[in-house]
C-alpha cells in the first residue's frame, strides 16, 4: 500500500485498470476512518459536460510512472456506484460501494466509514 500523503498529489492523473486500459482521472482519496488508511479512490469519468465520480477500491492498487493502476477491470469500475462531481457519498450509500466489489462492510457507529481526504 502507499502512503496517503503520496497519493494525494496524484489528483488529475490517469487511472488505469489491471490490464492497462484508461478508466479516467483520479479525483479524490477516501480513507477508512477506523484505520486512517486509503481505502477508495474516486475516478472522474464521462464526457466533459456529463462527468461523474465512480468509487474504486485501492486494495491491490499500485502507482506507476504517471498513473494509478487499480486491481479491478474497467467494466467493473465503470458500473460502480457514482456521485456527481460536486456530490458526496452518504453514509447510507457506503454499503452499496463495498457490495459492488464483493468487499466486507462494517459501519462505524455514529461516524462515516469513508472520509474524503
Amino acid at each position: 500500500m502507499f502512503e496517503i500523503e503520496d497519493i494525494r498529489e496524484w489528483r488529475g492523473r490517469p487511472v488505469i485498470d489491471e490490464a492497462g486500459s484508461k478508466i479516467g482521472e483520479l479525483e479524490a482519496i477516501y480513507v477508512d476512518t477506523l484505520t486512517d488508511q486509503p481505502a477508495f479512490a474516486t475516478v472522474k469519468m464521462g464526457l466533459p459536460t456529463r462527468q461523474r465520480l465512480v468509487f474504486a477500491p485501492l486494495d491491490g492498487a499500485t502507482v506507476g510512472p504517471g498513473h494509478l493502476r487499480l486491481a479491478h477491470p474497467k467494466k467493473q469500475v465503470k458500473s460502480a456506484p457514482a456521485i456527481d462531481t460536486d456530490g458526496e457519498l452518504l453514509a447510507g450509500d457506503e454499503g452499496a460501494v463495498f457490495a459492488h466489489y464483493d468487499l466486507a462492510y462494517r459501519a462505524a457507529p455514529d461516524e462515516r466509514l469513508l472520509a474524503r481526504r
